[in-house]
């Protein structure tokens, strides 16, 4: 049929919507628009929402480099706003490992790792993170993101309890209520809330689960583990971590049944994990859906995050200088002692966090900043993130020029 004709079946449809009476309760409407009308409306009205509460995101075209350089519009910037927390992802030997594993098994892993997608670099991945965490076993996921999606639902259902911290990061709560189990919240880093609340409410449940992290990833604060593992045992409850901004920094300390993390912060490069005993690996191989349903990491980012963790466990000096660095700049900002690598300058106002954001910009500096919802409202900041790529001089720079514009004191 040519371009331009109508179809039986379209001519048949229109004969029905012109016959086909209002439905009670409805009222008359007038001309249909296309769908793609009140789409764009409704996004229209919910981006000017955000743009009055300067909560609308945008993409900036950002080129990094090593040594925590950046080029923003043409302008070299420090970037103080990359997880890149060893300064591996440039590390000679991470690119390197990278290049060859393209060379040897291509860009791409090809389909699901149950299919076509189990190259050889990531059983050897694997091991290794096993060997990392003193554990039986480890599962590669896409991202750290598909990990928390696929492991919880996987352990919990209908029937079963899961409480979270309640700072708990956006994908542990995806994967809580995509597993369909009673969802509740402890206070953040209070091991005694999480007590009472499994006690009043795990006996009514056949499985419980606790899942918190070891540094927060907007706070920068660790969660007191061992009170946490403590009170999950008395109650009979598996404890879930996730170590995405601790492992390479400080991750020292109790270990959870269930730890997972990225591969993509102080490892370099892109991915995610599990490791647990080997039961709960070969669980998670045959039923964690945002594992079996989903491509297998592409064998480049396996190979570099490979050796990142090589690099990461023979160099104690390197994995020390995040932390001493962020204390660093806490001490010259009169801020409470830095836990982690992750600094949180609290501002308040999302506006006022843009507009300090850019005028630091303005001095040669990335820090970016954090506003709802990402952060609780009223709680808008800078998140300064500190690598080991960091100069002391770049380090003492920053805290002078957001002391300047904060009113915070800087000493030298």
């Amino acid at each position: 049929m040519g371009r331009g004709r109508s179809s039986g079946a379209q001519l048949a449809l229109s004969a029905m919507a012109a016959d086909r009476p209002h439905l009670p309760g409805r009222r008359a409407r007038g001309p249909i628009t296309h769908p793609m009308d009140s789409l764009d409306a409704f996004a229209r009205t919910k981006l000017d929402a955000l743009e009055a509460g300067s909560l609308r995101r945008r993409l900036t075209p950002t080129e990094r480099g090593a040594e925590a350089a950046a080029v923003r519009r043409g302008r070299a910037l420090v970037s103080f706003s990359c997880n890149d927390y060893l300064g591996l992802s440039h590390h000679p030997r991470v690119i390197a490992a990278a290049r060859d594993a393209v060379a040897a098994y291509g860009a791409g892993a090809g389909g699901s790792r149950l299919v076509t997608g189990d190259h050889p670099v990531l059983g050897a991945l694997e091991n290794l993170l096993a060997r990392h965490k003193g554990t039986e076993g480890a599962l590669v996921f896409g991202s750290g993101y598909l990990a928390n999606l696929g492991i919880t639902p996987a352990l919990a259902g209908r029937g079963d309890l899961v409480v979270l911290d309640e700072l708990s990061h956006s994908c542990m709560w995806a994967g809580a209520r995509l597993s369909g189990a009673k969802i509740l919240t402890f206070r953040h880093n209070e091991p005694g809330d999480l007590a009472m609340t499994l006690a009043e409410h795990r006996p009514h449940h056949a499985r419980a689960l606790v899942l918190t992290e070891r540094v927060f990833s907007m706070d920068g604060d660790r969660a007191p583990l061992g009170d946490i593992l403590g009170v999950a045992d008395q109650f009979d409850a598996w404890t879930l971590v996730d170590d995405a901004h601790g492992i390479g920094v400080v991750e020292d300390g109790p270990r959870a049944p269930l730890e997972m993390g990225t591969l993509s912060k102080a490892l370099g490069s892109y991915g995610g994990y599990l490791c647990a005993s080997r039961p709960v690996i070969d669980l998670m191989t045959s039923r964690a859906r945002s594992f079996v349903y989903t491509t297998g990491l592409p064998p480049a980012s396996a190979a570099a995050a490979l050796e990142a963790l090589a690099i990461l466990e023979a160099e104690p000096a390197r994995r020390a200088r995040p932390l001493a660095l962020a204390r660093r700049f806490t001490a010259r900002l009169g801020l409470p002692e830095a836990e982690s690598a992750v600094v949180p300058v609290l501002v308040g106002d999302a506006q006022t966090a843009l507009d300090i954001y850019g005028a630091l910009e303005a001095e040669g500096f990335l820090v970016v900043a954090i506003r709802p919802p990402t952060v609780p409202a009223g709680s808008a900041r800078l998140r300064v993130a500190f690598s080991a790529a960091h100069a002391e001089a770049q380090v003492d720079a920053l805290a002078d020029a957001v002391a300047a514009l904060t009113g915070r004191g800087s000493r030298p």
